[in-house]
């Protein structure tokens, strides 16, 4: 383990992430609000604890192991969402606990969206946009950003990217060197967040809101600078088209944005077994739930359900979060349908979240092929994708994935309800942050500002696992990690 590079790589990150602070500061400044002093204090201290640890081992380049790559992510993401509490701490509007700060930090780095927060309305303009530039950050990686820029992380930057990049095939890279698959990733999302920004103005929003809500919608956040989200501009349905349409795209592997823009054709959309799962698994649920708001008579005019219904599928199965209405409060099965989606999620190399569309399908093939060996079993089945046989140790680790999901999942449920929670909200609290989808069910539904500090430490560490797909942090524990 080459622990002096592994502080020297996170003193690079810490010194970079400080420069986060810079853009809310100005806003700050921008709209004389009294937090000028927590963003300028907050930029400060990180920047000196990056220094502090760089400089002593600021010669340190040896060759990165796959080894240290998981832990400088599962270290960095960590550290940063503790140094990204720093300014909620310090500043004086929102006054919170360090414990909701921290919670807060998880929420918005790990693009889940769940808050403590209330008023948010009436919070300065400065915090409603450092809360939307945390999810931006988080949605792509910072590392990922960091592998794109700086070209001395170059060195080993595979085995960060290996960590950092969600999917269960992770060595695949859209151009030959992997600083030019950060970069191009990169500009995708760039070019996304900037599209949607000019859509939600063009649609009614403020600058402020449409920038704010460009972050957060490509980044599968579900932050928002309101208190009722995207219900808020319940008037300009326009703005709930545009929403629409970048989760829908923020959802889909970047890799085939890449490949797609680069052949100029639409034609390896349609080619690509996981996106054609990705749209059939949204229309199936977007038709119930629609249908059902309408017979239900939730909404005056099939109009309305046309709308709400589309975009609450769309939200709630990328992992999004937005919300427009207390989809909670629906009648019937639809509140625990739309949470039962967001388990399967976004697709892999996506700023989704949940257990990919990818590893859903291939578990589905799987046990296709299960039942078919009960009534053949001498025949060979092989599983295929795309036409390509997948390969077994791809399947072996995804049945693994699974396994290790379910396991953390019933064990922080258990714990959760020892801390007081009913049985609704501690698995929807569960479900919403392991997911990184937000707003739950029973008391969750609106925030998490009544859960007990255990509870949302819980909740950290849950986010965190479903921001690193479980296996980077989990690897951690294990002792053999640690052998020589």
């Amino acid at each position: 383990m080459h622990l002096l590079v592994i502080q020297r790589i996170l003193g690079i990150l810490l010194m970079i992430f400080s420069l986060a602070m810079l853009p809310p500061l100005f806003v700050s400044f921008l709209y004389l609000n009294i937090t000028f002093d927590a963003f300028f204090y907050s930029f400060a201290i990180i920047l000196i604890s990056g220094i502090i640890l760089w400089l002593p081992v600021k010669k340190q380049k040896q060759e990165l192991r796959i080894r240290d790559g998981f832990l400088v992510v599962a270290l960095f993401w960590t550290i940063l969402s503790l140094f990204g509490a720093i300014p909620f701490i310090l500043s004086p509007d929102p006054a919170v606990s360090i414990t909701d700060a921290i919670f807060e930090s998880f929420s918005g780095l790990t693009t889940t969206g769940s808050t403590v927060l209330t008023g948010i309305d009436d919070l300065p303009e400065s915090i409603q946009f450092y809360r939307q530039q945390l999810q931006w950050l988080g949605g792509m990686g910072i590392i990922v950003l960091a592998v794109a820029i700086i070209p001395m992380l170059g060195i080993g930057g595979m085995q960060l990217y290996r960590a950092e990049t969600p999917g269960p095939v992770k060595d695949t890279k859209i151009t030959p060197r992997i600083t030019e698959t950060a970069k191009a990733l990169w500009y995708i999302y760039l070019s996304l967040t900037v599209l949607c920004a000019l859509g939600y103005w063009l649609g009614g929003m403020s600058l402020f809101d449409a920038i704010g809500h460009s972050f957060s919608t490509v980044a599968i956040g579900g932050f928002s600078t309101h208190d009722a989200s995207m219900g808020y501009f319940i008037d300009k349905p326009m703005i709930e088209v545009v929403a629409i349409i970048f989760m829908f795209l923020s959802g889909i592997n970047f890799a085939l944005h890449f490949t797609a823009w680069r052949h100029r054709s639409l034609a390896y959309y349609l080619l690509d077994s996981e996106f054609r799962a990705y749209v059939i698994i949204l229309i199936l649920v977007a038709l119930i739930t629609v249908f059902y708001l309408h017979n239900e008579n939730v909404f005056p005019g099939f109009d309305r359900a046309l709308l709400h219904g589309v975009f609450q599928t769309v939200s709630i199965g990328t992992t999004t979060g937005f919300t427009t209405h207390q989809y909670h409060l629906w009648p019937g099965f639809l509140p625990v349908l739309l949470l039962f989606v967001s388990f399967i999620g976004a697709c892999a190399w996506s700023t989704g979240g949940g257990m990919k569309v990818i590893r859903f399908l291939l578990l589905l093939k799987q046990g296709i092929r299960e039942i078919t060996r009960i009534v053949h079993p001498h025949a060979v089945i092989p599983i295929k994708l795309g036409g390509k046989p997948v390969s077994p140790r791809i399947i072996d680790a995804i049945w693994g994935f699974f396994s290790a999901y379910v396991a953390v999942f019933a064990i922080m449920l258990l714990i959760l309800m020892m801390t007081g929670l009913d049985q609704i909200t501690a698995f929807s609290a569960v479900a919403a942050t392991i997911n990184n989808l937000g707003p739950g069910l029973g008391e969750v539904g609106d925030n998490y500002a009544s859960l007990t500090n255990t509870a949302k430490w819980i909740l950290c560490f849950s986010m965190l696992l479903g921001r690193l797909e479980i296996f980077t942090l989990l690897v951690l524990l294990t002792p053999a990690f640690w052998r020589r």
